[in-house]
């Protein structure tokens, strides 16, 4: 019982995941403003997407089981997709913007591979869709900043 409780406290960010209005919004915004706030280098944060994303595979698996496919309430997906999304980027509010509302359009739209990899039972399924969303934000800020500089 005391495991399950961990998992799913995982999965919904600390309980985020319950919000009643869109919950893997207000979890890419929570994932926002930690990335913001911790303040560590690029490959630390590197580090801290690939630990999250296999124990997000972990635990969205696990919630995924008692609640049914793709559970609203799990939002580690987001938290990870969120990161990737600005991750080796400058720290610019308007890179925060951009990433944020690149990154939420690009996991509602879920743009090849996303949306063949989401159909994926489990954990794998979960967090690998976010985890394309984040990369393909994070290109396309890499290129506007080429473009821009």
């Amino acid at each position: 019982m005391y495991h399950r409780k961990i998992k799913y406290a995982i999965a919904t960010g600390l309980g985020i995941g319950y919000s009643t209005y869109v919950p893997g919004t207000v979890g890419s915004l929570a994932a926002l403003f930690i990335y913001v706030i911790v303040p560590v280098g690029d490959l630390s944060w590197l580090i801290i997407c690939i630990v999250t994303l296999f124990i997000g595979i972990w635990v969205s698996g696990s919630v995924e089981k008692d609640k049914g496919k793709d559970p609203a309430i799990v939002v580690i997906d987001e938290f990870v997709g969120q990161w990737i999304a600005i991750l080796f980027l400058p720290r610019l509010l308007w890179i925060y913007v951009a990433g944020f509302v690149l990154f939420r359009i690009l996991d509602i739209m879920k743009p090849f591979p996303a949306d063949k990899i989401e159909k994926t039972e489990g954990g794998i399924g979960i967090m690998l869709d976010d985890v394309i969303a984040g990369i393909y934000t994070n290109i396309l800020l890499q290129t506007i900043l080429i473009i821009i500089s």
